[in-house]
């Protein structure tokens, strides 16, 4: 199976993803995606043909490893990797729909240069990519938990189907190599979830200051817009600006006074 468009997906989104997003990103590509390729695929390769009963019995085998593995491991571990890396795709898709849109030619410019001036439409699109992420995330572990009844491989099962003629013991390859893969598979989209939830409530914490910021940038211009107003009644209401109200009162008082000052100096005189 080739994982180069995988590969390509994820440098894509690369560029449009914050601080955690990128991290999330080097997770999967160096401790999932890799993994998988050079020595999980391996190390499940001859499963079936390594599956041994203490029976003869045709057809024994292939009825009880079918049943216990009714999806092998592996497969399922590419499965998780591609429907968790798919909604990043979502992201990559937003973003080349709205460059070919004429609000990107008109201005020649990128809508989004960076995660932090993301807004509208991508700013959902990026959240709901998280949440569809963590989703497929929960539901492989429970999965995994479900169909092999925990995270350990057995060495040893019991298996009393048709056509066994009796309870026969089969043996699987390799238990303690697999369950050190699956494991380390079980920690690793622990921490991818627990990314995916940090980086989403960093999102939300981030757009709920914005919106209370501005919303109190907007009372207090409107506060300011309403104390002008009120200024300007009062001098209108008056009859004069307060320049020219402070003129007038300085005028009328040197008028005033320099009355007095002539009747002192006429009373002298006579």
């Amino acid at each position: 199976m080739s994982w180069m468009f995988l590969r390509d997906l994820l440098s894509g989104v690369n560029k449009y993803s914050m601080g955690i997003g990128r991290i999330w990103l080097a997770v999967v590509f160096i401790f999932r995606l890799l993994v998988y390729m050079v020595a999980a695929e391996h190390v499940w390769k001859e499963e079936q043909k390594e599956f041994e009963c203490n029976v003869r019995q045709p057809g024994c085998e292939n009825v009880c490893f079918d049943y216990f593995f009714p999806i092998s491991q592996v497969r399922l571990w590419a499965l998780q990797l591609i429907m968790v890396s798919t909604p990043s795709l979502l992201v990559v898709l937003h973003v080349a729909y709205r460059e070919v849109e004429r609000k990107e030619k008109r201005h020649r410019k990128k809508l989004y240069v960076s995660p932090g001036t993301m807004g509208g439409g991508l700013w959902y699109t990026y959240l709901i990519s998280l949440m569809v992420k963590t989703g497929f995330e929960i539901g492989f572990l429970v999965l995994f938990y479900k169909l092999y009844d925990g995270f350990r491989v057995p060495y040893l099962l019991k298996c009393d189907l048709k056509p066994c003629p009796n309870t026969v013991d089969c043996f699987v390859s390799k238990p303690t190599e697999k369950t050190i893969f699956i494991l380390f598979l079980v920690v690793t989209s622990c921490l991818c979830i627990v990314l995916n939830v940090t980086e989403l409530s960093f999102l939300v914490l981030k757009c709920f200051i914005k919106c209370c910021l501005q919303k109190y940038s907007k009372r207090l211009k409107s506060s300011k817009c309403e104390c002008h107003n009120l200024k300007y009644v009062t001098c209108a209401e008056i009859g004069a600006p307060p320049l020219l109200q402070k003129h007038s009162s300085d005028l009328a008082t040197s008028i005033a006074q320099g009355g007095e000052t002539k009747l002192l100096c006429d009373t002298q005189e006579a």
